[in-house]
């Protein structure tokens, strides 16, 4: 669930408050393009998932806010690196919307060690990779999903290439289930849904989770 305690930090999490006029926003408040990798060891069992997100550039603009602090018109690792830190630590607290399951069991996930933003064309771009607390064999199905229960980001996957097995082993395939659209009237519901409101109604839960991106992997 989003917690009221993370709009004073809305410049800097990715689940933040976005009101560029300050106006109310309807759900979802955020947008990012993403892509995503899972990681196998030498042993062929599933280790990492690599996360790429770009956030779309109102967003971008309202978290950038004083970033700049020589000036110079440009932001550096130095200046962005604050930001990726209080994002990443504030998505720990949402399982970094990323769930990955197999033969039943979900698939726990270590702080990440390596992550950074970049800056380009006006638009943010988080680079992070979740390590596994155990390697987990992928079985006859596993299933990697990213998306936010509450619909407050909102995650797009490209057609082309929108996942990728890194390490895998030959037999290993994937297939991408792109999400379901939600009907107009649920989508009206959602856009009524003012900015200070962070929590979905519970009915309105279930609807939200059929917005998830999913990947489902296979290694006969």
């Amino acid at each position: 669930m989003i917690r009221s305690n993370r709009i004073r930090a809305a410049a800097l999490a990715l689940a933040a408050l976005v009101a560029a006029n300050g106006a109310a926003l309807a759900h979802p408040h955020v947008f990012v393009d993403a892509h995503a990798e899972l990681v196998f060891d030498k042993d062929g069992r599933m280790d990492a998932v690599r996360n790429i997100w770009q956030f779309d550039e109102a967003f971008t603009q309202f978290a950038i806010q004083g970033l700049d602090a020589n000036g110079d018109g440009k932001l550096s690792d130095e200046e962005l690196k604050p930001l990726a830190d209080v994002n990443v630590k504030s998505l720990k607290e949402f399982k970094f919307f990323t769930y990955l399951t197999a033969n039943g069991k979900e698939a726990e996930f270590l702080p990440p060690k390596e992550y950074w933003l970049e800056f380009h064309n006006q638009r943010l771009t988080l680079f992070f990779t979740l390590p596994m607390k155990a390697p987990m064999a992928p079985g006859a199905r596993a299933r990697l999903e990213i998306f936010d229960p509450e619909y407050f980001v909102a995650f797009t996957f490209a057609k082309k290439n929108p996942f990728k097995l890194d390490g895998a082993p030959a037999s290993c395939g994937a297939q991408f289930h792109p999400p379901k659209e939600l009907d107009a009237q649920t989508m009206a519901v959602l856009a009524a849904i003012p900015a200070e409101q962070h929590d979905l109604p519970p009915d309105l839960v279930e609807e939200a989770s059929a917005l998830a991106n999913s990947f489902t992997v296979a290694c006969p």
